[in-house]
């Protein structure tokens, strides 16, 4: 074929193909992105991407004269050439996924440990704390069948003591059980509202090995209201640690709910022993033998000692008794109630557990108590109190 001078040759675009597949050298065909990089991810936007930029978007047609000069190019004007200025850039956003888990990547605990569904109400007038536990879904599968036989176990922090953990019953077989289960802790004070934090757990049970952990959650008391249901739908989380260096300061022997009533017609001190709850535990299998005694003092005659029925293993007693003492109204303001509490033991002497005095040497809440059953003849006063190791003027024997 024959050009005349100053004509250019042209190509048919059979020509063309018949070229590119023509027997030679095979090239690797150009992919999509090869002209649309990727960058890597969580790479900052300003670091490290003109020049794959330039490499990437630079085509083999381009020619020398009509590149980019390497000092007029950035990111910023290369994002414009796609169509956005610097100023119209969308903020930074990091995905979720690619935050890395320090402990591997299993952050989501909804999929993976279930949810579950209770409420909680703290009755002040009563000192009682109703913890509902409703319903669980989608439990992760402990057992060999895919299923789980599970529970739920509450337990109030800090005071790591069999005193103060309450379970629900075990459903068997199930990954969606639903208990409807309303466990009560007594004695709950407007102070442990404030500092004390309910645990939560699921387990799964198991006959013939230790009981296995599925998940948790954690709600400080201080944000429920007063006599106010709160429910709450939340993801269990993996376990995690207690503090073993809490302040040993907080540490209670447990509680014991008193009432106070003078009779004008008995002409008398009516004391009543209700209930205790969260006692220490004293025997080896981590409960005690609890049973309560009292003392009006001074004591002459040492006639005015009272004492309960033990109640066994268990560090939540309920009595119900009630003592009257013989004693003028206007003599009271000289006395002094002691109440101790005791585990009883066989073959050996009894364990005391805790103690508190009540009268006008008494301070806080427990001289408060004295005052309004004096002040209020023929009025039944109720207050719950701290036990104490130490009981001043009590001999700690029985």
């Amino acid at each position: 074929m024959t050009l005349r001078k100053g004509e250019k040759m042209t190509i048919s675009i059979q020509e063309h193909m018949a070229i590119d597949v023509c027997p030679g050298p095979i090239k690797p065909i150009k992919q999509i992105s090869d002209y649309f990089p990727r960058f890597p991810r969580g790479l900052p936007a300003a670091v490290g991407r003109s020049g794959t930029l330039r490499s990437a978007v630079s085509q083999p047609s381009v020619s020398p004269a009509e590149a980019p000069r390497e000092d007029d190019e950035d990111v910023d004007q290369l994002f414009g050439a796609y169509g956005t200025t610097p100023a119209e850039q969308p903020p930074k956003y990091q995905a979720p996924e690619e935050v890395v888990d320090p402990e591997g990547y299993e952050s989501d605990d909804c999929t993976t440990l279930g949810t579950l569904d209770f409420s909680l109400l703290y009755d002040q007038e009563n000192n009682a704390l109703h913890c509902t536990i409703n319903k669980a879904k989608g439990l992760k599968p402990m057992d060999h069948n895919g299923l789980a036989d599970p529970y739920v176990k509450l337990h109030l922090l800090p005071g790591a003591s069999k005193a103060n953990k309450l379970r629900t019953k075990t459903l068997r077989n199930t990954l969606n059980p639903t208990w409807n289960e309303t466990l009560t802790y007594y004695g709950i004070t407007d102070e442990d509202m404030i500092r004390k934090t309910l645990r939560i757990s699921v387990c799964d049970e198991d006959k013939f090995r230790h009981n296995e952990f599925i998940g948790e959650t954690r709600i400080p008391l201080k944000k429920l209201k007063p006599n106010q249901t709160k429910n709450f739908n939340i993801c269990l989380e993996k376990q995690l640690p207690i503090d073993k260096t809490e302040d040993k300061s907080l540490e209670e022997r447990g509680r014991i709910l008193i009432s106070l009533k003078y009779s004008s017609q008995k002409q008398g001190l009516l004391v009543g022993i209700i209930r205790c709850a969260h006692l220490a535990a004293m025997d080896a299998n981590g409960y005690s033998d609890p049973y309560v005694k009292t003392y009006l003092k001074p004591d002459e005659d040492k006639k005015s000692k009272h004492k309960t029925a033990v109640k066994k293993k268990t560090l939540n007693p309920e009595f119900n008794e009630e003592f009257c003492y013989e004693i003028k109204h206007g003599d009271l303001a000289k006395k002094t109630l002691e109440v101790t509490v005791w585990d009883y033991d066989i073959g050996k002497s009894n364990d005391f557990i805790g103690g508190v005095v009540l009268g006008i040497n008494a301070k806080g809440e427990r001289l408060k108590h004295w005052f309004d059953c004096l002040k209020n003849k023929d009025k039944k006063i109720e207050r719950w109190h701290t036990l104490t190791n130490e009981l001043p003027g009590a001999v700690l024997s029985d």
